[in-house]
This record gives structure tokens, C-alpha cells and sequence, in this order.
């Protein structure tokens, strides 16, 4: 009785030590992605070019408007202008949070960001490998009140509708 008695203690205390480490290289894990994110965002701010460098080469980045999902290549080509400047945006993250696989090479996360369009929500992929982190997938999206969406929809709808009334105008003109 006193054999088994012990098996069970030994056996909870490498369950409990174990999982106190994963506990610990999660944690570890998670500051060390935060930490990457908030570099990323920083390239932008200070126009590195470094910031392409963070996400795959088969990485995809979802820009506010609906024509806005490129490669990590035809972003850094679309970008090109903005980081000619001192910076080519500034986005200061206030509210994240971060989730992964366990094995931890899968990383997924949501965040809120201070910008210059107001307040903004992202989500993002990130794999990690053995050269480090990289951005497998970026979305970022304006927040809209609930009470302005019809609102906004309208305008949306108008504005597409003088699009297409351009478009149709300058058509029938050739």
C-alpha cells in the first residue's frame, strides 16, 4: 500500500512539475511574440524596411479596404512610398492577446491599436521556425460603432454607385 501510495505522489509531482513548465515556456513563448509584434509595428513607425523581413514570403497582409490583400512582396511594392517617409505608420498596440498550438510553432493573436485612422482591430497568424518568428497572416480592420454601421453602409453604397456611374460615363465616351 505504502509502494503504490508512493508511485502516486511521484508520478503527481511530475505532472504537476511539467506542467509548471509548459506553464513557464508558454509564458516565456508569449512575451517573446509580444515582443516581436510590438518590433514589427515599431519598423513601420520608424520606416525599416526590417518590417517585411517579419512576415513569410508566402505571408499575407489584409489592408482596411476591400481591394487590400497582398503577398508580403506586392505589399512591400504597394508600401514602397510610405516608408520612403521618416515613418510610414504608427501603430501602438493597447490591448492584445495571444494564443498558441502546443507544441507552440503556431501562434494566433487579436489586438486593439492606437492609429491615424482611430482605433483599429487585427488579428494575425504567426509560425514560428527555427530562424525565429514570421507573420504568416495580418488582418487589419477599422472599428466601427454599432450605431453608425447603417450609417456607414450607406455610404459605402453611394459611393460605389458614383464609382460605377464614372466608370459607365467614361466607358461610353471611347
Amino acid at each position: 500500500m505504502l509502494k503504490r501510495l508512493l508511485q502516486v505522489l511521484m508520478m503527481t509531482s511530475t505532472l504537476v512539475f511539467v506542467a509548471q513548465a509548459s506553464a513557464d515556456e508558454i509564458a516565456v513563448t508569449t512575451e517573446k511574440v509580444a515582443r516581436f509584434i510590438d518590433e514589427w509595428h515599431d519598423d513601420a513607425a520608424h520606416a525599416r524596411l526590417q518590417y517585411f523581413d517579419k512576415m513569410a514570403k508566402d505571408g499575407v497582409y489584409i489592408g482596411t479596404d476591400k481591394t487590400e490583400r497582398w503577398t508580403r512582396d506586392e505589399f512591400k511594392v504597394w508600401a514602397k512610398r510610405y516608408f520612403e517617409r521618416p515613418s510610414a505608420w504608427a501603430f501602438t498596440s493597447f490591448n492584445r492577446h495571444i494564443s498558441m498550438s502546443p507544441d507552440r510553432n503556431w501562434i494566433w493573436f487579436d489586438e486593439q491599436l492606437k492609429t491615424q485612422m482611430g482605433i483599429c482591430q487585427a488579428t494575425g497568424v504567426i509560425r514560428q521556425t527555427a530562424q525565429g518568428f514570421e507573420i504568416m497572416h495580418y488582418q487589419l480592420s477599422l472599428t466601427v460603432p454599432n450605431e453608425l454601421t447603417d450609417y456607414l453602409a450607406a455610404g459605402v453604397k453611394q459611393l460605389l454607385e458614383k464609382h460605377a456611374a464614372k466608370q459607365t460615363e467614361q466607358e461610353q465616351k471611347k
